[in-house]
């Protein structure tokens, strides 16, 4: 066992599960104490089972870590906070926190049900929000925290289940906010997507849906064999071990992906683009001239633009005001 998170304590949501089991052991491996969360449900979030829990608590404790097991629904907001609070009762406080539990109800949505939509929703959205929620305040209140979220490559758009879209989507939106929020109190918070073949996303019917979305030409060949090829989910846990060292104290709101011999890092949201009519900010100076100009006509316009910045706290806030010249093509109405 390495010692990088030696006397950290860290919450793992999900973690009977293929990824969450793979985080679990690899902070363990660091030296971190591990409470180890799952309701053990099915991929679509129904049931209930405590033996795959116990099976990685009683694999840590096996291979020299410490571990507890916990069965509280995170989707419950008063059970998360029990599941924080086991943390902070058995082991001191909350240091790390991670969040990798999820479910699927796949499908179009135009077939979509508002349960099949509410059951995706709620557990990965509400429930990431319930954890940050009462993990933030104890570590707002010790002003250190690392708070990493799983989130996936249909944040950007998917086909075939819009309610995980959707939620991934939300989660990300969160995880940003979350690190806008606790940066100044010495908490980071950054997401992570994954490629790994898992119970949840490669199954036989996972499969017989990719092949239908090929055929039907929603997905080009190449994307087909390589879903199909997806390694397992042993090599996820690198980048979630680093983000929650001291190493990766400076970054925070930021969205990784991770598959097998790879790790990217997402560009941020930015307006690339923009037209204007009228004045709408002291920094556009259009005159009543330019405004009467007729037809069609481009003028070049210096605008002040703040981009989005995560930061840690002061001193590290690093906010700059850039000042772009953008041209503006303006068609008259």
């Amino acid at each position: 066992m390495a010692n990088r998170l030696k006397g950290k304590n860290a919450v793992v949501t999900g973690g009977a599960g293929g990824i969450g089991s793979q985080i679990c052991l690899a902070l363990a491996a660091e030296g971190a104490n591990i409470v180890v969360n799952d309701v053990g449900a099915t991929r679509d979030g129904s049931g209930t089972a405590k033996a795959p829990v116990d099976e990685v608590v009683n694999e840590i404790k096996t291979k020299g870590g410490t571990a507890i097991a916990s069965h509280d629904s995170v989707v419950d907001f008063v059970a998360a906070e029990r599941l924080i609070q086991t943390c902070v009762d058995t082991f001191g406080r909350i240091d790390i926190l991670v969040n990798a539990h999820g479910n699927l109800r796949d499908k179009m949505i135009w077939n979509m049900s508002e349960d099949e939509w509410d059951s995706v929703i709620n557990v990965h959205l509400k429930g990431t929000f319930n954890t940050c929620r009462h993990a933030c305040v104890r570590m707002r209140e010790q002003k250190y925290g690392r708070i990493i979220n799983v989130t996936s490559d249909a944040w950007r758009g998917t086909v075939g289940h819009v309610n995980y879209g959707a939620a991934k989507g939300g989660v990300v939106s969160l995880t940003r906010s979350i690190a806008l929020e606790m940066g100044r109190y010495g908490v980071t918070a950054n997401c992570f997507a994954p490629i790994a073949a898992t119970r949840m996303t490669f199954d036989d019917e996972v499969k017989a849906g990719m092949k239908k979305r090929l055929e039907g030409g929603l997905i080009t060949k190449e994307q087909y064999e390589r879903f199909m090829s997806m390694p397992g989910p042993e090599h996820t846990p690198s980048i979630v071990v680093y983000l929650v060292t001291e190493e990766a104290a400076n970054i925070n709101g930021q969205i990784f992906h991770i598959e097998k011999s790879r790790v990217g890092i997402y560009s941020e949201p930015a307006e690339v683009k923009m037209a204007t009519k009228a004045k709408v900010h002291s920094t556009l100076k259009i005159s009543t001239a330019e405004r009467d100009l007729p037809g069609n006509f481009s003028r070049t316009i210096l605008m002040a633009m703040w981009p989005f910045s995560p930061y840690n706290g002061p001193p590290s806030r690093r906010v700059a005001q850039i000042v772009s010249q953008i041209t503006v093509s303006v068609t008259k109405s």
